[in-house]
């Protein structure tokens, strides 16, 4: 599989051009254009049980698409629902934690889960989940910015706002707290962030959706009863 990301930074598409019966899954409504051949499953990842955990736990969609290239190979692009870049991450049998709604598409060789053990410590308010993807192969990921990517050394601590956080490695530690006292983290409006420690390398976003919502919401017309 060939990714391409075009447009950047601010309306990314990502062209991927598969193999012979090559495929891949698509997070549902991603798919902007195909070529022809290019067929679709929609199937539940993981199972009904473990479909239906990853749409209430992770925000993302109860059923998935997997494209197929016919037997001459395919090109399909991809887009997110909001504005912002794109990012492929490499996998190398490993296993990284990718926030929920930031997933776009990946390999089906890449195992998707949200039922691994450290996904309770992400609950919280502001709806932080993360997704558990493993194995090896490429995945797409959205952020609502231009490319930032911080760079942990061992024992190095980071602390990032959960609304910024796109993915990182599961061999970094990490830890989700309020951002200070009950009265500081009402006021202020940062509400959880992540304290990570290193190494490895942390995908940040420039532009949280939450902050954006919190903007927008007050500024929209309510409707009269």
């Amino acid at each position: 599989m060939d990714v391409e990301i075009m447009y950047r930074p601010s309306y990314s598409l990502a062209l991927v051009r598969l193999a012979p019966h090559e495929e891949i899954r698509v997070e549902a409504g991603s798919m902007v254009s195909m070529s022809d051949g290019v067929s679709i499953q929609t199937q539940a990842t993981g199972g009904l049980l473990k479909s239906l955990v990853r749409s209430i736990a992770g925000g993302e969609s109860f059923f998935q698409n997997v494209f197929r290239a016919p037997a001459k190979g395919g090109e399909i692009a991809l887009a997110p629902a909001l504005p912002g870049d794109l990012a492929v991450l490499e996998l190398e049998n490993q296993s990284m934690l990718i926030q929920s709604g930031s997933f776009v598409a990946a390999e089906t060789s890449l195992r998707i889960d949200t039922t691994w053990g450290g996904a309770r410590a992400f609950f919280g308010s502001e709806g932080l989940i993360m997704l558990r993807v493993s194995g090896s192969g490429k995945a797409i990921v959205s952020r609502v910015s231009k490319k930032s990517l911080r760079d942990l050394s061992p024992g190095e601590r980071y602390t990032v706002d959960s609304g910024h956080l796109v993915a990182f490695p599961e061999s970094i530690g990490f830890k989700v707290r309020p951002v200070g006292s009950i009265k500081s983290t009402f006021l202020s409006k940062e509400g959880l962030v992540v304290d990570l420690t290193g190494p490895g390398s942390v995908f940040i976003q420039t532009r949280s959706i939450d902050a954006f919502l919190s903007w927008l919401l007050p500024k929209l017309p309510s409707r009269r009863q």
